[in-house]
């Protein structure tokens, strides 16, 4: 029976998407019913022989022009609809390391430094599930627009997506973004439930002096922790399914139920964010007689004033309310405080980093170009008051910090398009972060259409290392401190053209501060060079066959505290094409593949990846088979992953498991299937 009433469903969302497509034009719209295009009868207007009154649907009526910025971008960029790179809209990043279940801790494969000078909590392990500023899009649209996603995965994994947008007048456009990842996981304690959301709005008065941003966000991830997995022999032995194998922390705890977000040992982060930019410009104004009602107000700006109201809260907190008591003497040097108000007297760990910061703006923008906005001098200043508590069972510490921030920029994007140039920089002149730094400066050229853009980019950042490194810090079990600040010095070149792109990277890191085990840190003394090197394709293999082609390659001193693999490879063979008109496919093997190397391992107290020395991981590739299409608006995901777990000896299945970390495995197959639809409301 359920079966049936799946496919009804299916059914019914298949024609429902059909009908509320915004470019699909109805079958025999203005056409009789012998099939003659015109009207029925002489005069008849739009009714056909048989008098029904079927009306020609005009697409324009329906058609959208939609575009976003990025905050403190000049660059407008379309919608993707791109069907080929899947990665495009599921919530972990195709070089993403993460322990195995979607919403869990991870960090990407292709290094990139944490290079922002002045405060820092030091949580990250989760940020490629966050919502953030600069990730933010300002939209502007021509009609109201939504934009809805569901997938669900083997193990009750589910993602929902969630976008509308629109302009109930030309100058103000407002949206609000949604995404929600709930997955209960394979092992034991490894469920997470991650939920953000995304309010924004940008407006500019008639007359285009006055101009504001405004955003409301928030993050709340929950991930339950189980230490790994306690041996891993366990895996080969098929008496034990994966939910079964006995871990590190957690106990039995495996959680089925996607709407039970309880975490009872675990990582528990919220954050929320209230942003507001407004700004006022001076300059000399114009206007356009459209006709003899409308009128077009044009301005020129010779000079900006701007402020910006940033208010932040954090909460940090790790959670075992089943603490095993051996475990945590062991990793950790921490006896268990027993929890007396509790009828079981059960044994727990809390611990808890709570954070708001207070950011205040104001900056002065002069345009020497009165017609080209993409020109100008931005010299401002920033005070930040930041209040943390730290809290640690039942002891608890507050402290007030602030800093006082200067910061400058030159921007100059010529009027022809050709040259981007950027320099930019802030210091730190007083307060918590007292001498922290960042220099940046870019210069890029296009050439034209058969070479493309050339980028090259310099950046130098001092910073402190952050705060979950200074003994007041609750999650600092150790209680060593007063490091140096980091010293990161970054070139980069880029060139991007339709036949090939290429980048080079060449990272110095000074003083760099890591954790070393599961609760002990230190700073590495010696300066770390780090190389990377990438390279991306589309190569057309026939007509309709396309080979989509990504490696890096990464190389650093093995003795070094930052591990990467040498090589990382991601590959898409693909059938692809246009049929029917209407359908939009893409379907074939994907591969992921990253050559053996000495992986993080990692703490849960603390969500933290440390270097070890002890293991070599080597994986075999990850393979995945997939069906891509779109009709219209509507587009569906069929996925067969991890289909590299594939074992034949001694029964079929899918039990030759990858690892993403020491004792941490990736599950074996899963089939996935998503579905999202856009359309104009």
């Amino acid at each position: 029976m359920y079966k049936i009433i799946f496919s009804l469903l299916l059914l019914g969302t298949f024609q429902f998407s059909f009908a509320q497509n915004p470019m699909q034009r109805m079958s025999g719209a203005g056409r009789s019913a012998s099939g003659k295009t015109g009207s029925g009868k002489s005069g008849s207007g739009n009714t056909d022989s048989l008098g029904l009154g079927f009306e020609h649907r005009d697409d324009l009526k329906d058609s959208i022009t939609i575009s976003y910025k990025y905050l403190d971008s000049l660059r407008n960029i379309r919608l993707d609809t791109n069907l080929n790179d899947f990665y495009k809209f599921f919530s972990v990043p195709a070089d993403q390391q993460y322990l195995g279940n979607n919403g869990n801790a991870g960090y990407p494969l292709i290094y990139s430094p944490f290079a922002k000078p002045g405060w820092d909590a030091g949580f990250h392990a989760f940020d490629a599930y966050r919502f953030t500023l600069e990730n933010t899009r300002f939209f502007k649209t021509t009609k109201p627009f939504t934009r809805l996603g569901y997938e669900l995965a083997s193990a009750k994994e589910q993602l929902i997506n969630a976008l509308h947008t629109q302009n109930p007048m030309p100058n103000l456009n407002f949206g609000l973004e949604y995404r929600l990842i709930s997955a209960p996981g394979y092992f034991s304690s490894q469920h997470s439930n991650n939920k953000s959301y995304r309010l924004f709005t940008n407006f500019q008065n008639k007359r285009k002096r006055y101009a504001a941003y405004m955003v409301l966000m928030g993050n709340t991830i929950k991930s339950s922790e189980n230490g790994g997995i306690k041996n891993d022999s366990n895996l080969a032995d098929k008496t034990y399914p994966l939910f079964s194998i006995p871990t590190n922390i957690g106990g039995d705890n495996q959680n089925f139920n996607p709407f039970n977000t309880a975490v009872t040992t675990g990582n528990v982060y919220k954050d929320f964010t209230f942003f507001l930019r407004q700004s006022y410009d001076l300059g000399k104004k114009d206007s356009v007689a459209i006709n003899d009602s409308t009128t077009e107000y044009l301005f020129y700006s010779k000079l900006r004033f701007q402020h910006t109201l940033t208010y932040s809260s954090y909460n940090y907190q790790f959670r075992d309310f089943v603490a095993d008591s051996f475990y945590y003497k062991n990793r950790y040097d921490t006896v268990i405080v027993s929890d007396t108000s509790s009828a079981k007297r059960l044994d727990s760990l809390v611990v808890t980093d709570k954070w708001k910061v207070i950011s205040n703006d104001f900056s002065i923008y002069q345009f020497p170009d009165t017609k080209n906005l993409a020109q100008y001098l931005q010299a401002g200043i920033r005070i930040e008051n930041i209040k943390g508590s730290f809290i640690k069972n039942n002891s608890s510490i507050n402290k007030n910090f602030f800093n006082i921030v200067l910061h400058g920029e030159y921007r100059n994007k010529t009027r022809n398009r050709r040259w981007d140039i950027l320099l930019n920089g802030e210091f730190y002149t007083a307060g918590l972060n007292i001498g922290d730094y960042s220099a940046n400066a870019s210069l890029a050229r296009f050439l034209n259409k058969k070479w493309g853009n050339i980028r090259l980019s310099f950046s130098n950042v001092n910073r402190s290392p952050s705060f979950i490194y200074d003994p007041i810090s609750s999650f600092n079990f150790s209680h060593s401190g007063g490091y140096n600040k980091e010293n990161i010095i970054i070139l980069k070149a880029a060139a991007d053209n339709p036949f090939i792109s290429l980048s080079a990277a060449n990272y110095f890191i000074s003083n760099y501060v890591h954790y070393t085990g599961y609760y002990k840190t230190e700073q590495y003394s010696r300066v770390i060079n780090l190389l990377q090197l990438s390279a991306s394709k589309k190569i057309k293999l026939t007509k309709r066959w396309n080979w989509y082609a990504e490696v890096t390659l990464q190389q650093t001193d093995a003795a070094a505290p930052i591990k990467v693999p040498l090589i990382f490879t991601r590959n898409r063979i693909a059938y692809e094409g246009l049929f029917f008109k209407n359908l939009n496919l893409s379907t074939g093997i994907e591969f992921r593949y990253y050559t053996p190397y000495k992986a993080y391992d990692y703490s849960p107290v603390m969500g933290q990846f440390f270097p070890q020395d002890s293991l070599t991981l080597k994986n075999r590739p990850d393979i995945s088979a997939f069906v891509h299409f779109r009709i219209k608006s509507f587009t569906a995901f069929l996925r067969a992953e991890n289909l590299n777990a594939i074992n034949p000896s001694g029964g079929f299945g899918f039990t030759t498991y990858n690892f993403a970390a020491p004792h941490y495995a990736y599950p074996g197959f899963i089939f996935r299937f998503g579905i999202q639809w856009g359309f104009v409301n």
